[in-house]
């Protein structure tokens, strides 16, 4: 349960703590005092959206900071401990602090046991320790989804673990079904694709491109378009090199005159011979490039025009396959590889429908018998719950009403299964069960969220209940009524309820009031507002509960009035707290 809270320019209030502790907490105040500053610290603390505006006036931040005391074995502490959270002992509990800082400018910060924590830790933690409910839950408890919610929440385990079961047999469903259907719908698209894809593959083929062949076949394009000039360049070259003309020899005849003269003078000369040698070495180089030349001008001659003729044959049906694939023969090569792949998994296609088909319809039955069972425990559960919160609406001063769960079947499975969930309320004998958000005033409303609350509490309790003015509307009788509940849940969790009702707050453990007080200038000459935080003494709550009654605190009559009313509300807390002590 959450022992302290402690808030720090928060909307009105400046530096405020609040004592609570076990049984029922009720915090009061006039309008505007900042009686929601406390809610709204509390969902900072929970983790939820913070709202830089929600920043006092020329302060740089607000904080709130929350002392929660746990039994040490309770799973919250592990998971805060393994996000390396620091928990102290505390007697027989073990103490967790909480914190959540927000800057003017929106920044918000939090730590969990000391340490820095994302304020998704906190949100995880919350939901554990704190259910929080509003005027806002009123109109959510019309809507099908949360009268859905609160019925599986009440049935518990066994439908947990069927809609679970039901949940993943959906998705796989959804899943099977889209893909079936996006695979038969786009089987003429396929057809057309396998046979545009054979058809190029066949084409392809039929050339059987080489790796490199386009580059190949244009370097030999321009050798045998230049033919000639080839022709007579090597021709030439030989020339040089083989003439045996007295006034123009070739380069043969003169490495070899220059050998033979070498060789005569060098005699017993090594330097000589050496170049006489290299010159032999020469004439040897000079010979085989001959031989080469002539060999080169024998093959141009064989090639001729028809080689250069088959060679752009060649080039031009590979440049078809150039323009329609890929711009190189190598890129055209992987083109095709790929489409064969393509290829194998388009006409795998049509297994793969027969499989899908298959698993669909496996799935679909077993889709419709999980929602078959959870619609069955749905409807255990309906006749529980509706048995049960009309008993808690009988205490609540509607002792003829009778709330209605109806568990209808869908035409179509949805992600929740196949029901809808309808709460209805018949508010007096008679009278006709009506829908939730048609039928009930918002009086009602509060006393049915109120009641289901408690029901819930039962089967699913967490340590701390905290009510934000959800008896508006309420008055009288039924106000009782409401005291007496929270009084009554509160023996059980520990319960935190805002409230503008003097017969609710009669009924607490603790009474805490938000003063207001009002400072004629700020620094910057504007009038503002701060609020005070106290916890009453029991002179001071009779004060606060005869405003709350008649306006009037200083009245002895509405002194009287309110002493009237905390005597006969304690006496039920009394009461309530010796039965609790009598219990084994």
């Amino acid at each position: 349960m959450i022992q302290e809270i402690s808030i720090s320019n928060l909307g009105v209030i400046t530096n405020a703590t609040l004592p609570l502790g076990p049984g029922l907490t009720v915090v009061t105040g006039e309008t505007g005092a900042g009686k929601t500053m406390v809610i709204t610290a509390l969902s900072l603390l929970l983790g939820r959206r913070a709202d830089a505006g929600a920043v006092r006036t020329g302060a740089d931040h607000a904080l709130a900071e929350a002392v929660i005391h746990l039994d040490p074995d309770h799973h919250v502490l592990d998971a805060a401990a393994q996000a390396g959270a620091f928990i102290e002992p505390a007697g027989q509990c073990s103490e967790l602090l909480l914190s959540r800082s927000l800057s003017a400018q929106g920044r918000s910060r939090a730590t969990v046991g000391g340490r820095s924590a994302p304020v998704g830790l906190l949100a995880e933690l919350g939901q554990e320790l704190v259910a929080v409910h509003g005027q806002s839950d009123q109109i959510r408890l019309k809507e099908p989804g949360a009268q859905r919610d609160a019925l599986d929440r009440f049935a518990g385990s066994g439908v947990a673990r069927i809609l679970g079961s039901y949940q993943r047999s959906y998705r796989q469903w959804r899943a099977a079904t889209k893909e079936l259907a996006s695979l038969t719908q786009d089987s003429r698209n396929r057809v057309r694709e396998a046979e545009n894809l054979r058809l190029a593959l066949d084409e392809i083929d039929s050339l059987d491109p080489q790796p490199g062949e386009d580059d190949m076949l244009r370097e030999q394009s321009m050798k045998l378009g230049n033919i000639e000039s080839l022709r007579n360049a090597s021709l030439q070259a030989q020339a040089v090199i083989d003439s045996e003309d007295f006034e123009s020899p070739g380069i043969t005849t003169l490495v070899e005159t220059a050998r033979g003269v070498l060789v005569q003078a060098s005699g017993d000369d090594p330097v000589l011979s050496g170049f006489a040698e290299r010159a032999a070495e020469l004439g040897i180089l000079a010979s085989e490039l001959s031989s080469d030349l002539a060999g080169y001008v024998a093959d141009l001659d064989e090639e001729g025009p028809e080689l250069l003729a088959q060679v752009e044959a060649r080039r031009a049906d590979l440049g078809k396959l150039l323009r329609k694939y890929a711009p190189s023969i190598d890129e055209v090569i992987e083109w095709a590889q790929t489409a064969r792949k393509r290829l194998e998994s388009l006409g795998g296609d049509d297994s793969r429908i027969e499989v899908l088909q298959d698993e669909v319809v496996a799935l679909e039955q077993k889709v419709a018998a999980l929602a078959s069972d959870l619609s069955d425990a749905r409807r255990k559960a309906a006749k529980k719950l509706s048995t049960r919160v009309s008993a808690e609406l009988t205490a609540l001063a509607m002792p003829d009403a009778k709330l209605v769960i109806e568990v209808n079947e869908l035409e179509e499975p949805g992600a929740f299964g196949q029901d809808s969930i309808s709460m209805l309320l018949a508010p007096h004998a008679g009278a006709s069960a009506r829908p939730l958000g048609k039928g009930a005033s918002g009086g009602e409303l509060s006393r049915v969220m109120l009641a289901i609350e408690v029901v819930l509490a039962a089967v699913d309790p967490v340590p701390t209940f905290i009510f934000d003015e959800v008896d508006q509307g309420v008055g009288g009788k039924a106000a009782v009524s409401i005291g007496e509940r929270l009084a009554m849940l509160a023996r059980h969790v520990q319960v935190i309820v805002v409230t503008h009702l003097p017969q609710v707050a009669a009924y607490a453990d603790r009474h805490i009031r938000v003063i207001k007080n009002s400072d004629a200038k700020s620094n910057a000459g504007a009038g503002f507002t701060a609020s005070d935080v106290v916890a009453l003494d029991e002179p001071a709550r009779i004060r606060e509960l005869a405003r709350m009654l008649a306006g009037q605190e200083e009245s002895d009559t509405a002194q009287a009035h309110a002493e009237e009313l905390l005597a006969d509300a304690q006496k039920l807390v009394c009461s309530l707290t010796a039965s609790e002590s009598k219990k084994p």
